[in-house]
């Protein structure tokens, strides 16, 4: 299966790791190993201990008087730094690097990688400037789906399961697709979703449903294949809210979302855990409906408004370059 190579990944954002505990991360069917030290400086390496193979992110580091710090094996306390060396304990002698280090790209809080790959396609530029302009809210819906990084993209951009897949978050009843904007690798998506009123009952239970207006207006701006953002306009202030895809292995794809806000009211605020659990259980619905299908199942039904899917397929097949047609609609 093609992972796209040659992609720079979004492995984490700085919020998500905890200063010298050590981080688990896959990519391209290697594991890795991440921590952050005191300096802010954050490190990579390959995470099976040289000597008898346990997991490195099970163990702990050891800060230095400078800031600096290693990461240690859980099974025989071995320590290594940055550079992938350690120190043997009968000679008390640094080794040659043991651990190959994982390359990365650092802009602002932003962790890229492109997994020891030749870059084929750029960065792009958009969430240094989300950040520029938008507050944190924070990280959630953070996980490992058993499939492939190509079934994940097509039901990112399946437009047409938000009144199926997400109907009882959000009580959608149909999806008025408006028009599709293909830039190539970038594109945008414009449709209206009407929604059943919620009751009392419901809005207390998931507070976040009381500043869902009665028609959600979504702007999807995609940057293939790792980011997909939905720019949405609600009563209490604006959002950006970004999902990332990491392609661990052949058979499995790490997701998680980045929640941004520009505040027009201080319930945004307030509510900021409301809606990161509501964005929580949006992930955890496309989760669910991924391991209810046949992968690679033939499509011999068509639907209104697969524009996206399209793009993706497009996409994948021409990697890295951009071929016709041009999918915009109106």
């Amino acid at each position: 299966m093609n992972m796209l190579q040659g992609t720079p990944w979004l492995l984490a954002h700085k919020s998500m790791l905890t200063v010298d505990k050590p981080y688990k991360i896959s990519l391209y069917g290697k594991d890795y190993v991440l921590w952050k030290d005191r300096q802010g400086s954050i490190n990579a390496l390959e995470n099976m201990c040289p000597h008898m193979g346990a997991m490195l992110p099970a163990g702990w580091c050891e800060s230095k008087p400078d800031g600096t710090s290693t990461v240690v094996c859980p099974f025989h306390a071995l320590e290594f730094d940055a550079s992938g060396c350690t120190i043997l304990p009968a000679t008390r002698k640094q080794t040659l690097p043991q651990l190959a280090p994982l390359e990365l790209i650092i802009q602002g809080d932003f962790i890229w990688s492109y997994g020891g790959c030749e870059p084929k396609i750029p960065i792009p530029n958009i969430l240094n400037e989300i950040a520029a302009n938008y507050e944190l809210v924070g990280v959630t819906g953070e996980c490992s789906v058993a499939t492939d990084l190509r079934s994940m993209l097509l039901n990112m951009h399946d437009y047409n399961h938000q009144n199926g897949t997400h109907r009882e978050l959000f009580k959608i009843t149909e999806v008025r697709f408006d028009r599709f904007i293909d830039e190539g690798h970038h594109s945008h998506a414009y449709y209206d979703m009407p929604t059943a009123p919620s009751s009392l009952q419901e809005k207390l239970k998931n507070p976040a449903l009381l500043v869902i207006p009665k028609v959600l207006s979504a702007h999807l701006e995609n940057y293939f294949p790792h980011l997909v953002i939905f720019h949405g306009n609600l009563p209490a202030g604006t959002v950006a809210q970004c999902h990332l895809f990491v392609p661990e292995s052949e058979t499995s794809t790490r997701t998680y979302v980045l929640l941004f806000g520009q505040l027009k009211n201080p319930l945004f605020r307030l509510m900021g855990k409301n809606f990161l659990d509501m964005v929580n259980v949006v992930v955890e619905q496309d989760v669910h409906i991924l391991s209810n299908i046949y992968p690679n199942a033939p499509q011999k039904i068509k639907l209104n408004n697969e524009v996206g899917m399209d793009w993706v397929y497009r996409n994948f097949d021409s990697f890295p370059a951009i071929e016709s047609p041009n999918l915009s609609t109106k």
